[in-house]
């Protein structure tokens, strides 16, 4: 397999810009440069082989090649894969077949999928286009809490097409904020009436027999 950047004696130009933090930075001939690699025990490596000189690093290759396809793994593993489910309708659809779709179009939306829905239109049903039309729109109406419209009713051919992509999930509330240090602390409950009335007799009990030994 033919290497995606040319090292070493693999670079032909007679100059190179060196870039990075372990060599001073600057043009020298391709001599030097790899020179200053060999010397780290290290790669000469063109990265940019349209620039003028063209512009290299001087690092470990195979640790560099390691990370650039384990970039490449993890952009991978973040694209998402966008599922398209068909749902047809005739444009004499009766309720319960009509609400029957609007249920599994649900379930589709729930699992992240778009739905390319259309209204098949056989023989002389063609004259009756506007009613396909409506229905489209009544069954992305029923849909309006899960669905948004990316195109509209478009006839094409002897088929009304309207397309819906889920929406994106509703965030959860941030729970209650702690109270902050200036807010005032809440007010105790007062205490029972018999509890009041009770501290000031035990207050008085001293007095009282102070007054016995006199």
């Amino acid at each position: 397999m033919e290497e995606p950047f040319k090292i070493n004696q693999k670079i032909l130009a007679r100059e190179v810009r060196l870039v990075g933090d372990n060599v001073p930075q600057g043009v020298y001939t391709t001599d030097q440069a790899r020179k200053m690699a060999q010397e780290q025990n290290l790669d000469l490596v063109e990265i940019s082989p349209t620039a003028t000189p063209p512009v290299c690093r001087v690092i470990d290759y195979s640790k560099f090649k390691y990370e650039q396809k384990k970039k490449t793994r993890e952009l991978k593993a973040k694209q998402t894969k966008v599922v398209l489910k068909e749902i047809r309708f005739g444009p004499n659809t009766d309720e319960h077949d009509f609400a029957f779709k609007v249920k599994h179009a649900q379930e589709f939306l729930r699992e992240g999928a778009k739905i390319k829905s259309y209204v098949h239109f056989v023989g002389r049903s063609i004259v009756f286009k506007e009613r396909g039309e409506i229905l489209l729109l009544k069954f992305a109406q029923a849909l309006e809490d899960l669905a948004k419209v990316e195109q509209l009713p478009k006839l094409e051919g002897k088929r009304m097409f309207l397309y819906l992509a889920p929406k994106a999930a509703i965030v959860a509330k941030p729970a209650a904020k702690p109270a902050a240090a200036g807010d005032k602390p809440e007010k105790k409950a007062p205490k029972p009436a018999a509890a009041q009335e009770a501290a000031p007799q035990e207050a008085e009990a001293p007095a009282t027999a102070e007054a016995d030994t006199e």
